[in-house]
């Protein structure tokens, strides 16, 4: 059974750093992309950054370019979202997802599992 569970969030001022986890069980963890999506009350969930099997691909929305870092560590089963420079309009619940295939996508009903979220708030 998959199961994707996120940790790391909380409350943080505008201009801080939280770096978010996404822990993988229950398949091969490292033949898959795997990405992370947000949603803000009254928003659609957005795509935020992907990484492939690998980690040698990564791509980020045009939101969070150049604050964000998408990594993993296939030996811990682990995938990492570093989030820097926060704004408030990055006050959303964050989620991993496990990509059908091995690179990376934006594309959200590529994903085939959903961890449950962590929300991120971050004040003004």
């Amino acid at each position: 059974q998959v199961q994707l569970v996120e940790s790391g969030g909380g409350l943080v001022q505008a201009g801080g750093s939280l770096r978010l986890s996404c822990a993988a069980s229950g398949h091969t963890f490292s033949r898959y992309g795997m990405g992370w999506f947000r949603q803000s009350p009254g928003k659609e969930r957005e795509f935020v950054a992907t990484i492939n099997w690998s980690g040698g691909i990564t791509h980020y929305a045009d939101s969070v370019k150049g604050r964000f870092t998408i990594s993993r560590d296939n030996a811990k089963n682990t995938v990492y979202l570093q989030m820097n420079s926060l704004k408030p309009e990055d006050t959303a619940v964050y989620y991993c997802a496990r990509a059908g295939t091995g690179t990376g996508t934006t594309i959200p009903v590529v994903y085939d599992y959903w961890g449950q979220g962590t929300q991120v708030t971050v004040s003004s």
